[in-house]
């Protein structure tokens, strides 16, 4: 059976765009001019020196993710799988983020400074995969 279209709410479109572009846009911002980003970001140049090669690497996830949610909203067949692995590694670098802190690495000012870029996106991945979960057991509930 192919993949089926069907729409998702508007708030859940909302949320799967705010993801989309940020992580996808950041991702290509990475992979285009790294020194800039590495210079633009807040507070990056306080975790250590430049490495092109390294922002490069991080541009690409970011990238992969960005896309993974908009083919997920496409895709619904995909949709859990995709929303699932990338809110696995969003969740696991705003979890390293807040282990830093717990550790005294960085000051807990990194943690309200990173969170629009780091812990929000997990946040919403997290809810977006959850609604699906939900969404797909409801279907399948129906057609039992």
């Amino acid at each position: 059976m192919g993949p089926r279209f069907e729409s998702a709410p508007i708030a859940i479109t909302a949320a799967v765009a705010l993801n989309g572009i940020f992580l996808s846009a950041n991702g290509l911002f990475m992979l285009a001019a790294p020194l800039v980003w590495y210079d633009a970001v807040p507070g990056v140049t306080d975790t250590g020196f430049f490495n092109q090669h390294f922002i490069r690497d991080i541009g690409i996830i970011q990238l992969f993710l960005g896309v993974a949610f908009f083919v997920g909203l496409l895709r619904p067949d995909r949709r859990i799988g995709l929303w699932t692995a990338a809110t696995l590694w969003l969740s696991a670098h705003a979890l390293f983020h807040l282990w830093e802190v717990a550790v005294g690495i960085c000051a807990p000012s990194a943690i309200p400074r990173d969170f629009p870029a780091v812990t929000l996106p997990a946040l919403i991945g997290i809810a977006l995969t959850l609604w699906a979960i939900r969404r797909s057991r409801a279907a399948r509930a129906a057609f039992a």
